[in-house]
Parts: structure tokens; sequence; C-alpha cells
């Protein structure tokens, strides 16, 4: 069963991952907690626009998110222009949804700001190595995921597109990226036609651990988990039957793991490096 609006946060919280806490009954914030465990991603948009003000208001509460020392190591392009929203849909045409979302935000990582600060202020950067590229992407992520809490809390749906990193090169020379940034993710973003179900997750217990790291009971949780997804929001199609024969059951492990059997993304590396970072 999907979740109706009279279920509390416990009943959401179960629905998402089969046992969940209680929790405390003065817990302040409730009502933003239950949207939080009421996510899902959404592929279908209504043709409504959404209004300017609504989408910069959405965008700064996102952009109140952590930063990694406050180095602020994020930026968003918001695509409004429909020749530029074609030419970038033309780069991700398995997403043939993309179209009818009002909305497209392409959320970037942006190191590049800072190696500039470095020059205004004359102090050397010294810190060209790995940790400049995965602080801005870490930047890129939380602004993601504070996007969509964002808009979820106006109503709005959201599906966050990262093919766009399949052809990096591509997206960079159409949103006129210079060295040192990079795009993340697309977000499209719109009013939902109508309410998805929610995706089960794996349990608490797999994820959450106490002190040290322990998976020694992965192959339970994954049970666990197939099972739940197979019973409240099965597969409506098996990927790439023709590699690997139809499996049944077809849960989220058998899905996931097809998914990563074939290359995605194989030069992204020397895409970031050509952007100018050093990986080592």
């Amino acid at each position: 069963m999907d979740a109706t609006p009279t279920d509390d946060l416990h009943a959401r919280l179960a629905r998402r991952f089969g046992e969940a806490p209680r929790p405390p009954p003065d817990l302040p914030g409730r009502g933003v907690l239950e949207g939080m465990a009421d996510h899902r991603s959404c592929r279908a948009f209504r043709p409504d626009p959404v209004a300017a003000a609504l989408v910069e208001t959405v965008v700064a509460a996102a952009f109140c998110a952590p930063s990694k020392s406050d180095l602020q190591q994020r930026d968003l392009v918001w695509v409004e222009d429909v020749a530029q929203r074609r030419r970038l849909e033309a780069l991700v045409p398995s997403v043939d949804w993309l179209p009818r979302a009002p909305v497209l935000l392409m959320v970037l990582g942006n190191n590049r700001r800072q190696r500039r600060l470095h020059e205004m202020r004359g102090h050397p950067f010294a810190n060209d190595q790995l940790d400049a590229f995965f602080n801005a992407a870490t930047d890129a992520a939380v602004l993601l995921g504070w996007l969509v809490v964002a808009a979820e809390a106006s109503g709005l749906g959201t599906c966050p597109i990262s093919q766009f990193r399949n052809d990096a090169e591509a997206v960079s020379e159409a949103l006129g990226l210079p060295a040192h940034v990079f795009p993340y993710a697309g977000l499209a973003m719109g009013w939902p036609e109508r309410v998805a179900p929610i995706n089960p997750r794996l349990p608490l217990a797999a994820t959450l651990h106490r002190d040290r790291f322990d998976d020694s009971a992965l192959p339970e949780h994954v049970a666990d988990a197939d099972a739940r997804r197979i019973a409240g929001k099965p597969f409506p199609s098996q990927r790439n039957v023709a590699a690997f024969g139809t499996a049944e059951p077809y849960g989220w492990s058998e899905d996931v793991t097809r998914q990563y059997a074939r290359p995605e993304r194989a030069g992204f590396g020397a895409y970031v490096r050509r952007r100018g970072f050093c990986l080592d």
C-alpha cells in the first residue's frame, strides 16, 4: 500500500524500510520529516508552468545547504531558453519524459571560484589534488538533495538526471562551462501529474552501523529489500534480457547489478582531468 494523508511518520518510515523507529511523540518538525519519508521521484508533469518566483525561492532555500568549510563550490544553471533546452534534451535521448518537465536545472560542481579567489587575494592555491574535485562534487550533491526537499515541500515534483554525465563534454560545451566547473546532474521540476509509488529501501539495519562497519547480514537484508520491492513496486520490465535472460523473482538487487554489469561513463575520469583537475 502507498502512503495516505493520515499516515503518521512511523507508518511512512515503515513503508519505506520495513521495520522503522518510533519517533518521539513531541518531535518538532514532524511535518518536514513526513514529507521527506514520503519522497518519490516524478517523471510525469502537468503542463502548468512553475512561477519564476517559486523556482527562485526553492533555489534560494537549497543554497542554504551545508557547504564544505563554507567554500560554496556549487552552482546552478536554470535552462529557460527553448533552443537550449532542446539541445540539452538531445544529449539524453533515453530520458524521453524530460521535454514535458516545465523546469530544468543543471547542478554544477564549481572549483573555479575558489581558484579565482586565490588569484584575487594573492594567496597560493595549495590543494590542487583529488580533494579539490571531491569537495566540489560533494557540495553539488548536497545542493541537489536540498533542491529536492525544498521543491517537494512546495508541492512540486522532481527527478534528478545523472545521464547528463554520459556526455559531460557536450553538456559542458552547451552550458559554456570553463575549466574546474563540471556538470553533476540535471534536475527536472514541475507539478506532478500523478502520485508515483515510493521506492522501498534497504532496511536500516543494512545501512545504519553502530560503532563499527558490519555487513555480515547483507544477504538477509537484500532478500528483505527484494521482497518488499516486488510486493510494493515491482519493476515493469527486466533489464538486458538478451544478455542475462529473465529472472524470477526479479527484485532490486537483480536490477541494480544488471545496470552496473555494463560500462557506464568510462571516460568521466579523463573528462575531469581535461577540466583541469589533478586526481592524485
